[in-house]
């Protein structure tokens, strides 16, 4: 929580305390702007659509796997849909080859070359008793005319999707030399009538299940390093505190249930602490506090607001939000010795820092033209590059490949969630069917 669009109102307001500029009046609109969100199953399934991709794209054809008719979920079209949604991959039909291969030695690459293909997927399932199936796939270069990966897995049929998921992750890495991210998580923000729900679903939009409820706002929810656990805030008790969640259990502790607001979640890199912005001792200040709720220690003393923290990948810093310098801008600290950077200087509206996982720079939103847009800045050159449309694009989070922002906008009366890559080519929109998501959250690589 923090300098959102949504809430530049509140931010400007100097009628309330200071500890209440920013955070507390900014849930207060936070519960406003859901009141208007439209009524639908909160566990409706994200719908991704390419709204622009890359200049270039890879042209593959992923064969059907042999045998695959067999179960109603098969493995090579969610494969093909995962690359497709990636921007970067262009399929290309292997309808008229006859046999269809599903061995790499059965690949005639003339077949595919004469169809414009640099890649080839073939694969097989096959059943071993039990609810168990073998599921065999091979990636080879077309033009090349030799085999990139090939692997088998033993699975059940409810973790086909799963397995998919890991194939294509295999793939992009493969023809793109970056991790895939498509057997990853995000979280979410719906709600249902007067009901909120934080959701967790697979990368594609698939599998939502809701994991926490509450007739109050729910907020910032923050994925721990290794996904087992998710920080985020709530307003069951009529007043912002900090929970962290198990995924596997679905036990929950209080964090922070400090006087004031508590808000703002973000994990260090090694999961043992969480930066959290409270305002205990009067103002909106940024705290490091242990994952067990022990060991509060103040970072930052100013006459600003300072909030929406971020670690860098080597934990070592904090990006972070401040209106220090008279206008909301983005400041690095140096936790080992105090010392505050200010980070942006173009544009009198900077805020909602995120590093990105490869350590190059950050992400925030700009206010440009009294549009909220996602920009990119980079260290070394400081160079700044705006990646979305607005008008109320906020909440950028940042896959672990750091290759594309998810992040959520505004389509007409709704809210959605929102894809753009790091270059700024490759546009989604995450769509749920008459239903309106805020607050994602990109969860970490599998482990």
């Amino acid at each position: 929580m923090g300098y959102g669009p949504r809430f530049l109102a509140a931010a400007s307001s100097r009628t309330s305390p200071p500890s209440q500029r920013i955070d507390l009046r900014r849930l207060i609109f936070a519960a406003l702007a859901f009141a208007v969100f439209a009524v639908a199953p909160a566990r409706a399934q994200l719908t991704i659509e390419i709204v622009g991709g890359a200049g270039t794209t890879v042209p593959i054809a992923i064969v059907p796997f042999e045998n695959e008719a067999t179960w109603p979920l098969g493995i090579s079209g969610i494969v093909a849909a995962d690359l497709q949604r990636s921007g970067l991959f262009r399929q290309v039909s292997e309808a008229g080859i006859a046999p269809r291969p599903s061995r790499a030695e059965d690949v005639k690459f003339g077949d595919f070359r004469a169809r414009g293909a640099d890649a080839v997927v073939v694969g097989s399932m096959r059943p071993l008793g039990e609810a168990r199936v073998e599921v065999r796939f091979a990636l080879l270069d077309a033009v090349k005319q030799t085999q990139l990966a090939a692997m088998t897995y033993v699975v059940a049929p409810p973790q086909f999707r799963a397995t998919a998921h890991k194939i294509a992750d295999v793939i992009y890495e493969k023809l793109t030399g970056d991790a895939g991210v498509f057997s990853t998580r995000i979280a979410y923000i719906t709600k249902q009538g007067a009901r909120f729900e934080l959701i967790v679903a697979d990368a594609d939009g698939g599998n939502p299940q809701a994991i926490v409820g509450s007739n109050e706002p729910l907020l910032s929810p923050a994925w721990s390093p290794d996904g087992s656990r998710i920080a985020y805030v709530s307003l069951e008790n009529r007043k912002p505190v900090i929970y962290v969640q198990a995924m596997a259990t679905g036990q929950r502790q209080v964090l922070a249930n400090f006087r004031g607001s508590n808000s703002a979640p973000a994990w260090s890199p090694d999961g043992r602490r969480l930066a959290v912005t409270l305002t205990k001792d009067g103002g909106s200040q940024i705290f490091l506090i242990n994952a067990d709720g022990t060991g509060v220690q103040r970072l930052l003393t100013s006459s600003g607001i300072d909030t929406e923290a971020s670690f860098t990948p080597d934990g070592k810093a904090l990006l972070f939000s401040s209106d220090r310098g008279g206008t909301p801008q983005i400041y690095r600290l140096t936790i080992a010795s105090g010392a505050v950077e200010r980070m942006t200087f173009e544009g009198s509206h900077n805020v909602s820092p995120r590093a990105t996982p490869d350590g190059k720079g950050f992400v925030f939103v700009r206010r440009e033209g009294g549009r909220f847009i996602v920009a990119i800045q980079d260290y070394a050159t400081r160079q700044v590059q705006l990646l979305t449309p607005g008008p109320l694009d906020e909440s950028p989070s940042i896959a672990p490949n750091s290759k594309l922002i998810i992040y959520a906008a505004q389509q007409g009366p709704h809210g959605i969630l929102a894809g753009v890559s790091s270059d700024g080519r490759v546009k989604q929109r995450l769509v749920s069917p008459a239903a309106d998501v805020r607050e994602p959250a990109w969860g970490p690589l599998p482990r």
